[in-house]
């Protein structure tokens, strides 16, 4: 994987065969107590206009945030992410919801928005995946209208997970086949952000890209992983917060 684009096809690749099963444990997340959660999380933050507010989340998956947001009758919610199987799954989740949102396979690095279309931009766990997270900001800066708001919940993956947390067998880690923990490695080692001290380098990447008001919160996931269940992620979460 030496280029960037070997490194997003391998990634495309990886949660191709995860989509499935990552698509299940989105729709119980969805019903689960992290619901809630992540709502306080994010609601505090942006428009209370549930009409004409524009929000985008990138590397969107099974499209988790979009229906949470659907759920409080936000009508201009999209979704991207680079793995077509993961909309398959998130189109698949949202039938029957009103309103409905939007998704579509997109390179996180290149959107094919308009400049200043959304007021709101979202993501989970994906910045550590991008060639180029340091472009990412710099397009989601062009995205957003002015005071529009950036909401960035990631972790640093290259330091890894909790030692010695001991995870129930359903939970997702402990499902995954041989291969694709060989997989992940691999990509894991191909990627920037992995050598890189977060979110320091993010916040550098965020300022550089024009932000302004650019927060940090360590404590996510003291709020939204209160249990160690099969939603638990061992890796300490952060918050970043930006505004345009």
């Amino acid at each position: 994987m030496n280029t960037a684009q070997n490194i997003k096809e391998t990634v495309v690749a990886y949660w191709d065969v995860r989509a499935e099963d990552f698509a299940a444990q989105r729709r119980e997340e969805l019903v689960s107590n992290k619901a809630e959660r992540w709502k306080r999380e994010i609601l505090p933050y942006i428009p209370k206009d549930r009409k004409h507010t524009r929000i985008l989340d990138v590397g969107t998956g099974a499209g988790f945030f979009p229906l949470l947001l659907a759920e409080e009758g936000y009508e201009d919610v999209t979704g991207i992410d680079l793995t077509p199987a993961m909309i398959e799954r998130a189109e698949q989740l949202a039938e029957g919801l009103d309103p409905r949102p939007v998704f579509c396979v997109m390179d996180a690095e290149q959107p094919v928005f308009p400049s200043e279309t959304f007021d709101v931009i979202l993501t989970r766990n994906l910045t550590w995946t991008l060639p180029h997270p340091d472009r990412a900001y710099r397009e989601w800066y062009r995205l957003l209208r002015k005071g529009g708001v950036l909401l960035n919940f990631d972790a640093d993956y290259g330091e890894e997970e909790k030692p010695g947390v001991e995870l129930p067998r359903e939970h997702a880690h402990m499902q995954i086949a041989p291969e694709l923990t060989r997989k992940h490695g691999e990509i894991m080692a191909a990627l920037p952000n992995t050598y890189l001290k977060r979110p320091g380098v993010d916040i550098e990447y965020l300022k550089n890209a024009g932000f302004a008001g650019v927060t940090v919160d360590f404590q996510l996931s003291d709020r939204i992983y209160q249990e160690i269940d099969k939603f638990y992620n061992p890796a300490r979460m952060f918050a970043l917060r930006a505004k345009k």
